[in-house]
């Protein structure tokens, strides 16, 4: 039996400031624990060997990979967000989309009161719902 199951990023080189960005929107979020490179280590000084976060209670984990891929994250997998009101996913929209993509635009698609999807910055895709 698992023991639990949580989603796992895998940045390079910018896990530390994506975790930041992404806990400081949404309530009940906090980084747990970050585990660093050390000297001699696989991976550049300093940077996050793994980190344990919640985002609104939802477990997740980032790494800086050590090493360089060529492969990144794509749309086919998101995290999706049931916002606790319109306000809350008009600004994390607003955030996620800055120096990342519009996929969606915020709109009543039929299947929601307003839906937008957005690529953000470091690559990761996020869906923001309002029922």
């Amino acid at each position: 039996m698992a023991h639990g199951i949580s989603t796992f990023l895998m940045f390079e080189g910018q896990a530390e400031e994506a975790m930041t960005f992404y806990v400081s929107l949404f309530p009940g979020s906090e980084v747990w624990s970050i585990e660093r490179y050390g000297p001699g280590e696989m991976g550049p000084e300093g940077s996050v060997k793994r980190a344990d976060f919640t985002l609104a209670g939802h477990a997740l984990m980032c790494i800086d990979s050590p090493a360089k891929h060529a492969f990144t994250f794509t749309p086919s997998v998101s995290l999706f967000v049931e916002c606790a009101d319109e306000a809350e996913l008009d600004a994390a929209f607003e955030r996620l989309s800055e120096g990342g993509s519009v996929l969606m635009p915020l709109a009543d698609y039929g299947f929601s009161r307003k839906f937008g999807w957005v690529s953000d910055r470091f690559g990761v895709s996020w869906q923001l719902n309002l029922k």
